[in-house]
């Protein structure tokens, strides 16, 4: 069950989930599915099932995880960015990220915004503008700022990663 549209935008729009600091990979992707790493699209299905167990459930195409700090800590699983995408996920916004799981999100084309959630709660509507660094919470009608990604940043990521931008242009396209 692959719901993510691979096309990314420069313009986001979903609804926020909220969770706290230190979301581990383990909570993202619960080692007791160890089992089901070479299915990704089932493991999927449990994402973030222990921080919570209704997550995969609900989300829906372009949501967006809300988190506070150190968001991804723990072992270096590829595949914990890899099944929130596959989630339907549209981004990642964190006040701080572990750098294997920003690098590794990035990799596979989904996008990681670093900035303020404290005004963010659950189930607000919001508005990402990738290239202008704005999040609009459209249910509050604040805005918020976060340092804006580069157009080839935003190009990476419209072509799923960086293994198919690759694949995609023979080579480095930026």
């Amino acid at each position: 069950m692959i719901k993510q549209d691979d096309s990314i935008k420069k313009i986001l729009r979903g609804k926020s989930f909220k969770f706290g600091d230190d979301i581990s990979t383990d909570l993202i992707a619960p080692g007791r599915y160890f089992h089901l790493r070479s299915n990704l699209s089932e493991l999927a299905k449990h994402v973030l099932e222990d921080a919570d167990e209704e997550f995969a459930g609900k989300v829906n195409n372009g949501d967006f995880i809300v988190a506070g700090r150190n968001f991804g800590l723990g072992s270096s699983r590829e595949h914990a960015p890899t099944i929130i995408k596959l989630a339907g996920v549209g981004a990642v916004l964190a006040k701080s990220f572990a750098r294997i799981f920003f690098r590794n999100s990035i990799n596979i084309g989904l996008p990681v915004l670093v900035c303020d959630t404290d005004k963010i709660d659950k189930d607000d509507e919001l508005e990402i503008d990738l290239s202008k660094g704005i999040i609009k919470d459209l249910t509050k009608n604040i805005e918020l700022k976060f340092k804006a990604l580069p157009d080839v940043m935003i190009k990476l990521l419209n072509d799923g990663g960086l293994v198919e931008h690759i694949t995609k242009n023979k080579g480095f396209n930026l």
